[in-house]
């Protein structure tokens, strides 16, 4: 993890393990199993937006001068994707495995989409405005992604 593209791209594949838990059980009927995956999916993706949204993305946007560009529209992407999450965990609620597959699908795919373009896009653009600063930028990274 010596930049930022393989820090936050290993925390996307560490949700979408989780993600993939929640599927399982669901394919499975395991209801209980698959709402505590779900809340352990709900933190994981949480926890990387607020680490994009309160502190990697200021970072990129002072040191690029960009705020309306990549990041605003990764932002906009993090709101539909909460509210995505919210139907879904309502669904899963309610044990209604058709609903919540039609939620997890929208959001899987969404993800994916959002995915690509942070790391090929963002990600390496963040690399590239922060490479004075990411060691210290990563250790402090790896702690809100804790």
């Amino acid at each position: 993890m010596n930049n930022i593209k393989n820090a936050m791209t290993d925390d996307h594949r560490r949700c979408d393990d989780i993600f993939s838990d929640v599927e399982q059980a669901v394919a499975a009927q395991e209801w209980d199993r698959a709402i505590v995956a779900f809340a352990s999916f709900f933190e994981a993706m949480t926890g990387h937006f607020t680490a994009e949204e309160d502190f990697l993305f200021p970072a990129f946007e002072a040191a690029s001068g960009m705020t309306m560009g990549p990041t605003q529209v990764m932002r906009d992407e993090h709101v539909q994707m909460r509210e995505l999450m919210s139907a879904a965990r309502d669904t899963l609620a309610l044990k209604d495995a058709d609903d919540y597959s039609g939620n997890a699908e929208t959001l899987l795919i969404m993800l994916q989409q959002h995915n690509m373009k942070e790391e090929n896009i963002l990600y390496p653009m963040c690399d590239d405005h922060l490479k004075d600063q990411v060691t210290t930028f990563l250790s402090k990274l790896h702690q809100k992604l804790q």
